[in-house]
């Protein structure tokens, strides 16, 4: 009849059970094995060919064996059988471990990295198939995350020195002091005053990054039209600290007008102002 049961294993080698004889000179108690059993149920000592008790006979402490009195003299008059102690060894053909062979606790069970990896430390990538090992500093300045804020009404100023356009702030955290931070502001600006010089200044808290001048055009036409300002930075803050970003404004005449036209009339519009804050590992 057919075979009932757990088949039996013929594919994997087993180890034989261990033992190890002594010689006893009838004074020496302790005695080194070969392997540390992990209680002295795990293991039969005879003494010239006397079964002794694992419970009072003798001791464990990794591989020492040790007799509560010493063994008398003879040749290989000692000796220790390991029981149970077959294990056995399953080497998997190369390419025959796959995805479904894992838990998920093989990610989720170890500890999370709770800051950005260092340059050397590696990640497992998949080139075209194949799995390959690459250090953090060959995929790092890629964003880390992004911040904006969007400006929908308007704004005004007859201010000489720089005051902030009210609404258009953002804070961004970096995660290292090595991260860039790259800043795009986006605005429509306006003038009530014909050859009026006006600002836009980008600012970090209290620290000038960049700045744009617009001068409205001597036409007659200048007051009805509103005039893209964009301004870039790359800026490196060199801190983990909450940074925050800002549009200012000034004018030397009149006044400067965000998110519409000076003269609204009838074929203006009131546009959009934006901020986004981009940090880049570095």
């Amino acid at each position: 009849m057919a075979y009932v049961g757990t088949p039996i294993d013929t594919t994997n080698q087993f180890q034989s059970l261990q033992g190890k004889r002594f010689s006893g000179d009838g004074s020496t108690t302790g005695f080194t094995l070969d392997v540390a059993p992990t209680s002295t149920l795990d293991i039969e000592v005879f003494v010239e060919n006397v079964r002794q008790d694992p419970n009072s006979a003798y001791s464990l402490s990794g591989t020492t064996l040790t007799f509560v009195a010493a063994p008398p003299s003879g040749t290989n008059n000692i000796y220790v059988v390991h029981q149970a102690k077959a294990v056995g060894t399953i080497s998997p053909a190369a390419g025959t471990v796959n995805a479904d062979s894992f838990d998920n606790t093989v990610i989720s069970g170890h500890t999370a990295l709770a800051a950005t990896p260092d340059d050397t430390d590696e990640f497992l990538v998949s080139d075209a198939g194949t799995i390959k090992r690459i250090d953090f500093s060959h995929i790092k300045g890629v964003v880390r995350q992004v911040v904006n804020t969007t400006k929908t009404d308007t704004f005004s100023t007859t201010s000489g020195s720089y005051v902030d356009v009210t609404g258009l702030s953002a804070a961004i955290t970096p995660s290292t002091t090595s991260s860039k931070i790259f800043v795009i502001l986006s605005l429509y600006i306006s003038g009530d005053t014909q050859t009026a010089n006006n600002f836009i200044k980008l600012v970090r808290g209290s620290t000038d990054l960049q700045e744009s001048i617009v001068r409205i055009p001597q036409e007659n036409q200048g007051v009805y039209r509103t005039y893209n300002v964009s301004v870039t930075d790359f800026d490196s803050p060199s801190s983990v600290s909450e940074q925050t970003y800002k549009a200012q404004a000034l004018t030397n005449s009149g006044t400067l007008y965000v998110n519409r036209a000076a003269n609204q009339g009838g074929f203006s519009a009131t546009t959009t102002a934006t901020l986004t804050l981009m940090e880049v590992l570095a």
